[in-house]
């Protein structure tokens, strides 16, 4: 591994988006996309009622997967990435501002970015670390090298949930891709078997995919095929060993 190079498997994973709850579904996805819409949310039946309200859509596809993916396992570290994160909250709570209007304390304890990990850990009665990182059309990227340094820290398992919905409408029309509904889960140990490399240069190009960030690294992950992507101002390459 070198200092632009990060290189992991993935233990278990999971993902979910209406209408994609199971591997055979996202397999069937990623053979040949289409466009994910917002529909119906996931159960996250593992979360207590109390706390599960507090959940908005997002939320419970994070949650969703986490669960999921993390089953019984007990202090791992977390890594939640949203590009955007609760920003419909957000602009809620900034409408309420505008009007004069006092601001719901939980309405802006929901808002904020590690929103979904706090509850996440509430729920489990789970000290672990977890962070919340968005950086913008890179954010997976960076979710991964931040993962990737807890694995080198000596962590033996990370656990990275990726979810992101589409911006409401008053921010439309700021979207540079096609933004979708979903979540995806990967618990990241160190690198055996086949593990998958995160390489990295200036980028040299300028080339830009409509699709979601966080949607081409999911079908890579089904499929395999090596994915060389153009965010943040670098050149991601994404591949698996033979």
């Amino acid at each position: 591994m070198s200092e632009s190079e990060v290189v992991f498997s993935i233990a278990r994973h999971a993902a979910w988006a209406p209408g994609l709850a199971t591997h055979e579904r996202w397999t069937e996805w990623a053979a040949e996309p289409w466009p994910l819409a917002v529909g119906e949310e996931p159960k996250v039946a593992a979360m207590p009622p109390m706390l599960r309200r507090r959940a908005g859509f997002l939320g419970r596809m994070a949650l969703e997967v986490a669960y999921e993916c993390l089953g019984e396992a007990r202090d791992v570290p977390t890594v939640f990435c949203s590009r955007h994160g609760e920003v419909a909250r957000a602009i809620d709570l900034l409408g309420d501002l505008a009007r004069g209007e006092p601001l719901s304390p939980t309405g802006f304890g929901l808002a904020v970015h590690n929103a979904s990990a706090g509850l996440f850990s509430i729920a489990r009665g789970d000290r672990a670390n977890h962070v919340a990182l968005a950086a913008g059309a890179a954010s997976i990227e960076h979710a991964v090298i931040e993962a990737c340094g807890q694995l080198l820290d000596g962590a033996p398992m990370v656990l990275l949930v990726v979810c992101d919905t589409p911006l409401p409408a008053l921010l439309e029309e700021f979207e540079d891709c096609d933004e979708q509904p979903f979540a995806f889960a990967w618990a990241m140990v160190p690198a055996a078997g086949r593990p998958v490399r995160l390489s990295w240069s200036a980028a040299q190009e300028a080339t830009a995919s409509r699709t979601p960030g966080g949607l081409e690294i999911l079908r890579f992950h089904h499929q395999g095929a090596p994915l060389v992507r153009h965010a943040g101002g670098k050149r991601w390459t994404w591949s698996r060993d033979a």
